[in-house]
C-alpha cells in the first residue's frame, strides 16, 4: 500500500507500522509527492488535512505532525459500540475521527506524561485515564479501531490474519511464607503475633517450620503440573530485592531459593521483578538484574514491576539502559482494563525523545489481586470478569496475559477456592 502525507515524522511512521505492520500483516509505503502517488496503480490512501483527488482518504488532526506534548482536547463521540476521540469533520473521511492520531495517543500513553492525580505508591490510576472516563476501559479500543478501518479500506483480503493467544504469567514476590525467612525475620514474626494473640497463626507457622504440612506460598509444583498437562509456555518475575517495607521477598543468597530460581528456569521464562524500591533506582534496578542473571546464568531480558509502580518515560528508560527487551508491567492494580486500549504487544515510544525504541510492551487487563483486593469479588464474579476479558481479546486475535502469584495457587486464607479456579481459567482461556 502506498500511503500519501504532508510530511513524515516519527510519530507517523511509528503509528503506521503499529497499525499496518504489527496489527494487519500489510506491507506499506509512504510519500510526500503528489504526482508518484497519482500514477500509483496499486492500493493506496492518502492522510492529511484533504484528500488529493477521489482515493481512499482519512483526514487527519495534527497531532502525528507535531514534537510538543501538551493537553488534548479528546472530544469523544459514540463509535460502533465503544467511543472514538480526535473527530473529523470530512464526508470523505474513511473514519469519524482521526483513527491513527487516536491509536498514538493510547499506546504511547500520551496522557501519562501530563500531569495527573497519582495513588499512594505514586501509580497513575485508571481513573486517570480517559478510557475509564469514556465507559470503555474493558474494551480494546485501537484493535477494534483498526480492524473497522481495514474493513473501510477495503482490505480485509489482504491483511495477515493474527490467531489469538494465551500466555500465563507469575509474579514471585514472596516463595514461602514461612519457610527459608532466616533466623531474624521469623523470630520477629512470631514476637508480632504474640503481640497480636494471633495464636492460630503461630500453630500454622509451626506446622509448615516443622514439616507437618507444606508452606501455603509454595504452590510451585501445581503451576508446572498446569504447565505439563496444559503445554503452557509461562513467564515468571523474581522479585531478588532487599527486605523492605514493600518488598517480603525471600534474599537472594539463601540456597533453597537459588535451587526455586532455578529449576523454574527449567520450565519457563523467567524475568525480573524489580523490588518497590527499585523505583527509578538505575543502580538499585541494576544490582537486582544481576543477582537473577547470576543465579540463572544467563541474561535477563524480561520484566515487570513489583506493585506494578511504573512511570512514564523514566521507568522504560531505565530498563533500555539494562538492555531489557519486554517489559509486562501495562496494566492496572485497581481495576480491570486495557490500560493501553489494546490486547496486541507494541514498542515504547519514548515521547520526551520523540522516538520509538526497542522496547517492546505486553499489555496485560486481568490480574488476581484486582479481582480480590482491590474489587472485592467472589471467586464466582471473578471468574466471570476473566472471561469477560478472555473474549474481548479473542474477538481481536490479541494476547490474553492472565496474571497470577504463587500465593494465590497456594489456596490458604482469602484463596480458598483459586487453585482449583485457575484451572477453569486455563481450559477456558485455552
Amino acid at each position: 500500500m502506498l500511503i500519501l502525507v504532508p510530511k513524515i515524522t516519527n510519530r507517523l511512521q511509528y503509528t503506521l507500522d503499529f497499525v499496518f505492520g504489527t496489527v494487519l500483516g500489510v506491507d506499506y509505503e509512504l510519500t510526500t509527492k503528489k504526482e508518484a502517488f497519482r500514477d500509483f496503480e496499486g492500493l493506496k490512501m492518502s492522510y492529511g488535512p484533504n484528500p488529493l483527488w477521489d482515493e481512499p482518504f482519512q483526514k487527519s488532526v495534527n497531532m502525528l505532525f507535531e514534537r510538543d506534548i501538551y493537553e488534548q482536547d479528546l472530544k469523544p463521540f459514540d463509535f460502533l459500540d465503544v467511543k472514538g476521540i480526535f473527530p473529523v469533520y470530512n464526508q470523505r473521511s474513511l473514519m469519524p475521527f482521526d483513527v491513527l492520531a487516536a491509536v498514538f495517543f493510547l499506546i504511547t500513553r500520551y496522557e501519562e506524561y501530563l500531569p495527573q492525580v497519582r495513588d499512594q505508591y505514586g501509580r497513575f490510576t485508571p481513573q486517570s485515564s480517559c478510557l475509564y472516563g469514556m465507559g470503555v476501559l474493558a474494551k480494546p479500543v485501537v484493535d477494534i479501531w483498526i480492524y473497522e478501518f481495514a474493513k473501510r479500506l477495503h482490505i480485509e483480503d489482504i491483511i495477515k490474519q493474527r490467531s489469538y493467544s494465551f500466555l500465563p504469567t507469575y509474579d514471585v514476590d514472596a516463595a514461602w511464607a514461612y519457610l527459608h525467612k532466616g533466623f531474624f525475620r521469623t523470630t520477629g514474626a512470631y514476637v508480632r503475633d504474640v503481640l497480636k494473640g494471633d495464636w492460630e497463626e503461630i500453630r500454622h507457622r509451626n506446622r509448615v517450620i516443622f514439616k507437618h504440612e507444606p508452606d501455603p506460598f509454595d504452590s510451585f509444583e501445581y503451576q508446572f503440573q498446569l504447565q505439563e498437562e496444559y503445554h503452557l509456555k509461562p513467564i515468571y518475575f523474581i522479585h531478588c530485592g532487599d527486605y523492605d517495607t514493600n518488598d517480603k521477598s525471600i534474599s537472594i543468597r539463601q540456597d533453597a531459593f537459588r535451587a526455586l530460581i532455578k529449576r523454574i528456569g527449567d520450565y519457563a521464562d523467567v524475568g525480573i521483578h524489580p523490588s518497590f524500591s527499585s523505583y527509578l533506582d538505575p543502580v538499585r534496578l541494576q544490582t537486582e538484574v544481576e543477582r537473577l542473571s547470576s543465579v540463572l546464568n544467563r541474561e535477563v531480558t524480561k520484566s515487570r514491576q513489583h506493585f506494578l509502580r511504573m512511570t512514564m518515560p523514566r521507568s522504560y528508560q531505565r530498563l533500555i539502559e539494562l538492555d531489557i527487551h519486554d517489559d509486562y508491567t501495562m496494566g492496572y492494580a485497581s481495576q480491570v482494563g486495557f490500560r493501553a486500549g489494546t490486547a496486541t504487544a507494541f514498542h515504547f515510544y519514548d515521547l520526551e525523545s520523540d522516538v520509538a525504541t526497542s522496547l517492546t510492551i505486553h499489555p496485560f487487563a486481568v490480574m488476581d489481586g484486582t479481582l480480590k483486593d482491590y474489587l472485592k469479588l467472589s471467586n464466582a464474579d471473578a471468574y466471570n470478569e476473566i472471561v469477560k476479558v478472555v473474549d474481548e481479546v479473542r474477538k481481536v486475535n490479541g494476547t490474553f496475559i492472565y496474571l497470577t502469584h504463587n500465593e494465590t495457587l497456594g489456596g490458604e486464607k482469602r484463596w480458598v477456592g483459586w487453585p482449583e479456579m485457575y484451572r477453569q481459567i486455563i481450559e477456558y482461556a485455552q
